[in-house]
């Protein structure tokens, strides 16, 4: 396996770094010259769902998308450690891998629950921070933190055909755009030796962490949340059943560094189901960032 990526203009490479015995993938868009993003998805993703967030960006950014342990080409972890605090060990890994010194962190759902935790605990390195339909208490008791469980427990390990996993994908995510439903088919699905199409992630190891988790491997985001010290952006699906309104208001009112944006048409796949409107309030803060970025390596 390559030890790192090579540079690039728009289109992606991908390179691997070591953590936990675990080798994880990357991929990357941009010069690397330029000031680092570094991307985390969410629960069941990949890397390459943040490449039409990536794209626009590459005149002024380098993006940096992890698939995160279990999830796309990533190695699966034989003990099944799909915990928070193994997130975050790993992101040590990649910024100390790629030497990032100062970067802008972006996390969707599972990814903005790491994101917060690695960003209170390196404000030296996380220059800005933007999470994606996440928060406090949303993963435990929200109606959407009910709907990703009954998911897990009704999602087939398999599918007949590509037809029949890109129907799964659609009943289960009726919000999302067409391109973002390809993208999903494209990267999360692959087919096995008998010709069925199974899943890229480890889905029998996330669920069993997703459900069971015993209570010392859930964080309680509230204490990471209060400890920003970097502008923070909270982008948040108009229409979210995962972040409520009022969890929302009540980050900001804890912590005057995060700037709140609902995204009209949205639910808690803010990205997939409207993209324009996540990328239009996500450049308006990176563009305010960018004049504190010369001294970013």
């Amino acid at each position: 396996m390559p030890s790192s990526a090579k540079p690039m203009s728009s289109s992606p490479a991908e390179g691997w770094f070591a953590s936990d015995g675990l080798n994880l993938r990357f991929v990357e868009w941009g010069s690397p010259e330029k000031p680092a993003i570094v991307m985390l998805h969410g629960l069941r993703s990949y890397a390459h769902t943040w490449e039409p967030v990536a794209l626009p960006l590459l005149d002024h950014w380098r993006i940096v998308a992890l698939d995160q342990r279990g999830r796309g080409r990533s190695d699966w972890d034989p003990k099944g450690d799909y915990y928070t605090e193994d997130y975050v060990r790993d992101l040590e890994a990649l910024a100390d891998h790629l030497a990032l010194r100062r970067f802008v962190l972006l996390g969707h759902s599972m990814g903005g629950a790491n994101a917060f935790v690695y960003a209170a605990r390196h404000s030296d390195r996380v220059a800005a921070l933007v999470v994606e339909d996440m928060g406090p208490g949303a993963s435990a008791s929200s109606g959407g933190a009910d709907r990703i469980r009954r998911e897990l427990n009704e999602t087939p390990s398999s599918f007949a055909t590509w037809d029949e996993a890109a129907a799964f994908w659609r009943r289960i995510r009726p919000d999302i755009s067409e391109e973002a439903l390809q993208s999903r088919v494209t990267h999360s699905l692959k087919q096995g030796a008998d010709g069925t199409v199974t899943w890229c992630h480890d889905a029998a190891g996330i669920a069993r962490s997703r459900l069971s988790a015993a209570p010392g491997k859930i964080v309680d985001l509230w204490p990471h949340v209060e400890a920003l010290q970097m502008p923070t952006l909270l982008i948040r699906g108009a229409k979210s059943d995962f972040l409520s309104a009022a969890t929302a208001d009540e980050m900001c009112r804890r912590n005057a560094r995060i700037r709140r944006a609902d995204v009209e048409g949205a639910t808690h796949y803010v990205h997939d189901d409207n993209l324009a409107g996540f990328n239009t309030v996500l450049q308006d803060f990176l563009t305010q960032q960018r004049g504190l970025s010369t001294s970013w390596s």
